[in-house]
């Protein structure tokens, strides 16, 4: 079906899939992008969009839809049973995405713009997500490289900063007076500048980078934020040829829980025709 619909294509495609589709077989799924991988004119990417059961739940309950898996059962069943079928679709997937913190358009905003075929066409570029997050709401599981920021001086316990997040002057420099904040910032900046190159030469499209502190809305986004800068500057990734273009973009997770901040991009996607694509 997926040859078909692509031989069809004048134009690049998105193909949505799941466990409503029917004779559903994720390894099915898998076979078929197999094959389109093998024509050279085409980028084929897998993208999985996921997010958290309780999540999950709530959208159920408030659409009064039951769950196609779960005809007999609870909910909550359902997506247990989905998650499992869907199991090798997503250790496979070039990007998983959480959308529990994404409201309908921001998530269109995001997909349209990652998207886009107006793009590098290189095919040899990286997507870098450098997001911040609160380690007691849980590690982002789209994460590849988390980092612990936790040691560093706390804004929290100061009155006229406590209210206010990384995304502020004056607490970005209360951080940054810690007498580590510089040697660890260039530590990750330097992990980085070594990691990342090797991510692209093993074929991977996307990096998500995580900084987690206890709120997740002073520390970890004050160093999230300096290291977009250093990522984002000529000579962010070293000489390796070709990083000077990757797309970086930025994500505050509790902060956007909040509604106090949005994904953004720090270096948007080049813009440069896309080949054929699905």
């Amino acid at each position: 079906m997926l040859d078909d619909i692509v031989a069809r294509a004048e134009r690049p495609v998105a193909i949505g899939v799941d466990s409503r589709t029917r004779g559903f077989d994720a390894s099915a799924v898998l076979e078929a992008l197999a094959r389109l991988r093998v024509n050279p004119n085409l980028r084929v990417e897998l993208i999985y969009a996921t997010a958290e059961e309780n999540v999950l739940l709530s959208r159920y309950t408030a659409t009064r839809r039951r769950h196609p898996l779960a005809l007999h059962g609870s909910i909550k069943e359902g997506i247990e049973e989905e998650i499992l079928l869907t199991a090798p679709l997503r250790a496979a997937a070039d990007l998983v995405i959480d959308t529990s913190d994404m409201p309908p358009p921001e998530l269109r905003q995001f997909v349209e713009s990652r998207f886009s075929p107006w793009q590098d066409s290189s095919g040899q570029g990286l997507t870098v997500a450098l997001m911040s997050f609160a380690f007691p709401a849980g590690l982002p599981r789209e994460a590849d490289i988390v980092f612990d920021a936790r040691f560093l001086r706390n804004p929290h316990y100061d009155p006229q900063l406590a209210p206010k997040t990384g995304l502020d002057a004056d607490v970005a420099a209360y951080v940054a007076h810690d007498a580590d904040y510089k040697p660890f910032l260039h530590q990750i900046h330097s992990m980085l500048q070594l990691v990342l190159p090797r991510f692209v030469q093993e074929g991977k499209k996307y990096a998500t980078i995580a900084i987690g502190c206890t709120g997740g809305r002073h520390r970890s986004v004050t160093l999230v934020e300096a290291l977009a800068k250093k990522l984002s500057a000529p000579d962010g990734m070293g000489r390796y040829q070709g990083s000077g273009q990757w797309p970086i973009m930025i994500m505050h997770r509790e902060l956007a829980r909040q509604g106090l901040s949005a994904w953004r991009w720090a270096r948007k996607p080049a813009e440069t025709p896309q080949p054929d694509g699905l």
